[in-house]
């Protein structure tokens, strides 16, 4: 950070003024094109091109969702049940702590079975019907690779393009360069779901959707699902709505002289808060009153949708929270890491999800929005062909596996009704048309208009973005 350079572009409105020409007439712009303003928030010259996509929601499944049992169809494995996975496939793979003592490999083919989809035919496993029932509007990617082989380092990556914790996360790059488009609403919001398949899984740090060495203006605002949908919204007892309007405007002009006399950006980034919090207490219990959707929103969703806190539900705000101008919505829904019991834990976690999933494509389709809505399904790498611990026609476990994984996306920018990337007959090395996770991040800015290489943030001495200095657009993936 160059703190006099920091100083020169944190100017006040008097020195602002001040400096002005023509000093009222910049006042009276400002009052006109004040709530537009205000909204926006975004760089100069973003987006760089006319993107396709104004929001993003991204429904990560948290633990890896296994690729084989889900997406990537490998008939030829069920001949193979019990053998000892070749060398050749394996290639010396680095193994985690929970599969370096065993000294054998065994195979372990799907026990589900798969159909075709779609007009190209796309395959889906039959605990994803309602996923399968919307395949001629996704793009289903089998050839995503990652470099991290344990979730917390995977997870810190797909979503910061960096394994070390402490970089800006997908949704704080993005509302950082494009803002928001709505005053009473953050441009980045995240709610966190517990799967009934596994439900004591890996746990999600709040830095996972931090805003890094960024203002923390860019960070993620986390939706609860008891008491207050955001810490703090209610007034305490006895204060009402005029006695805080009241206490924000001395809070920010103390704020305001603090902000003259160190130049310090998280000054203002708080006195932005203060006010969004303030507009927050009317937007965002009206936002998660649900009784006034139809029963029909219920009934796409399932029975599930009118849990506060469940998948479904958070499908359902996530469709309200893109109505509402919010730029980048992240759902977190946990209990994918099935080291063991997969046929007795996937199913369940399959159903938190898949119709919920395609409830949302359906839903934003029918209100015309997912043409500009980007959609994003996927862990932080896939499973194992192998099995962890016991092994039986009936049960097998899958250890992580950073070589090749399933992502699905669909909406804006994205081109429907594909499948792109091809693995190896045991679903472990890719074969065809890989894709890094920077890759594919640099394909999803794209989509909202963003050159990935121009998105960058300065930061003790070096011009950072979120691909970091890699990344390839896949334009085979555009529409």
């Amino acid at each position: 950070m160059n703190p006099i350079r920091e100083r020169q572009l944190m100017l006040t409105r008097r020195q602002l003024f001040g400096r002005a020409a023509t000093g009222i007439g910049t006042v009276a712009l400002g009052s006109l094109l004040a709530p537009r303003a205000e909204a926006a928030k975004g760089l100069a010259g973003f987006p760089n091109f006319p993107p396709k996509a104004k929001r993003v929601i991204y429904l990560h499944q948290s633990g890896a969702p296994s690729q084989m049992d889900l997406f990537d169809y490998k008939p030829t494995l069920a001949a193979r049940f019990g053998e000892e996975l070749p060398d050749s496939i394996r290639q010396g793979q680095r193994l985690t702590g929970m599969t370096s003592a065993p000294k054998r490999f065994p195979v372990a083919p799907s026990v589900y079975r798969f159909a075709q989809h779609g007009k190209a035919g796309t395959w889906f496993s039959e605990l994803l019907p309602y996923t399968g029932g919307m395949a001629d509007e996704l793009c289903v990617v089998k050839s995503v690779y990652t470099e991290a082989i344990n979730h917390d380092p995977a997870i810190t990556f797909i979503q910061t393009g960096s394994q070390v914790a402490g970089r800006p996360c997908f949704g704080s790059w993005v509302s950082y360069g494009l803002g928001c488009e709505t005053d009473d609403l953050p441009a980045f919001v995240v709610m966190i779901s517990r799967g009934t398949g596994r439900k004591v899984d890996q746990p999600l740090y709040d830095r996972l959707w931090g805003s890094g060495f960024l203002p923390t203006a860019y960070q993620g605002v986390k939706f609860r699902s008891e008491g207050d949908p955001v810490l703090y919204l209610s007034n305490p007892p006895g204060i009402d709505r005029s006695q805080r309007r009241s206490m924000l405007d001395d809070i920010s002009r103390l704020n305001e002289i603090n902000e003259e006399q160190f130049g310090d950006p998280e000054i203002v980034t708080r006195i932005r808060q203060y006010e969004m919090s303030y507009r927050m207490q009317s937007s965002v219990p009206e936002l998660t009153d649900l009784s006034k959707e139809p029963a029909s929103t219920f009934q796409l969703y399932g029975l599930d949708s009118r849990k506060p806190g469940a998948y479904a539900a958070n499908c359902i705000l996530a469709r309200r929270l893109a109505e509402r101008g919010v730029r980048f919505i992240q759902l977190y829904h946990m209990g994918w890491d099935h080291h063991e019991g997969v046929p007795r834990q996937l199913p369940p976690q399959c159903a938190d999800t898949d119709q919920a999933s395609a409830a949302l494509l359906q839903d934003l389709k029918q209100r015309g929005m997912l043409d500009d809505t980007l959609v994003i399904w996927g862990g932080e790498f896939g499973r194992t062909v192998y099995c962890q611990g016991n092994l039986s026609p009936e049960n097998y476990g899958r250890d992580h596996h950073p070589r090749c994984f399933t992502v699905w996306m669909a909406g804006g920018g994205i081109k429907p009704g594909i499948s792109y990337g091809e693995t190896d007959d045991f679903s472990y090395n890719i074969t065809k048309n890989p894709v890094h996770v920077h890759d594919m991040n640099a394909t999803l800015l794209h989509c909202l208009g963003v050159d990935h290489t121009k998105l960058t943030y300065r930061y003790q001495g070096r011009d950072f973005r979120l691909t970091d200095v890699h990344g390839s657009v896949m334009k085979e993936l555009l529409a």
